[in-house]
């Protein structure tokens, strides 16, 4: 059995993770967290790369980012379902790496499979928890679910923002090792084409505006269903004014 993991982002395909939660990702493996990133499909519906390709590319961008675990889900991409034998399997690999924290995709994104994703990881890491449920493995609930916000244009204000002014650079390698998606492309998926900006130019720009927000050079947007909570009002961060 491995170790269990701190943090576990279940994305619809390759490159989602680096795209939504990258720079968090790298710096939990920065303070000693073990990351891990489901990715639920292969990408095999992607009109640029082969789904060999872009299982080389996720293993190198798993490699910058610093995960200790990546598994392919093996559903079916671009028809995504939230059914019986898809969050059975999703719950075989929430019990298998047994996460404290399972970060995914915004409820309403502008693809089909990330809204479907979204459902399915939460569904997933509660049937995860009941001991009767036919998942492969022993029961585990995850402590908490959390959603990325980032390259959404209908999303709710985040509940916190993360500060990945240190990671942003290998953020953007890690995305650089997908070339068979992101060369020559302005956009790609939730991320909108800033005219003809190089689509890692507008990805380092959107989190540059979400940094402003927090008073950073760069930052992740994230939302939760439960209210965050601080210790003191004395204790709370980001100037007013």
């Amino acid at each position: 059995m491995t170790e269990p993991l701190d943090v576990f982002a279940v994305m619809a395909h390759p490159d989602d993770a680096e795209i939504f939660c990258g720079g968090a990702l790298v710096k939990s493996a920065d303070a000693g967290e073990r990351t891990g990133v489901l990715d639920l499909t292969a990408g095999e519906a992607a009109s640029r790369g082969t789904v060999e390709s872009r299982a080389r590319e996720a293993a190198a961008a798993a490699e910058v980012l610093g995960l200790a675990e990546r598994r392919c889900a093996g559903l079916s991409d671009a028809s995504l379902v939230n059914d019986h034998g898809s969050r059975t399997v999703v719950a075989g690999a929430i019990r298998a790496f047994r996460p404290r924290v399972i970060v995914t995709h915004w409820t309403r994104g502008r693809h089909p499979d990330h809204r479907t994703a979204a459902a399915l990881a939460r569904d997933a890491a509660f049937l995860a928890g009941l001991r009767n449920f036919p998942a492969e493995g022993p029961p585990h609930r995850p402590e908490k679910m959390v959603y990325a916000l980032a390259f959404t244009e209908d999303a709710v204000k985040p509940t916190f923002a993360i500060d990945i002014t240190a990671q942003m650079d290998r953020k953007i390698a890690a995305l650089e090792a997908y070339g068979s998606q992101f060369r020559g492309r302005s956009g790609i998926g939730e991320v909108f084409p800033g005219g003809d900006r190089p689509v890692i130019d507008q990805i380092r720009a959107a989190h540059a505006a979400w940094g402003s927000l927090i008073r950073r050079a760069y930052a992740e947007p994230y939302w939760t269903d439960e209210t965050a909570m601080v210790e003191t009002l004395g204790g709370l961060a980001v100037s007013t004014f």
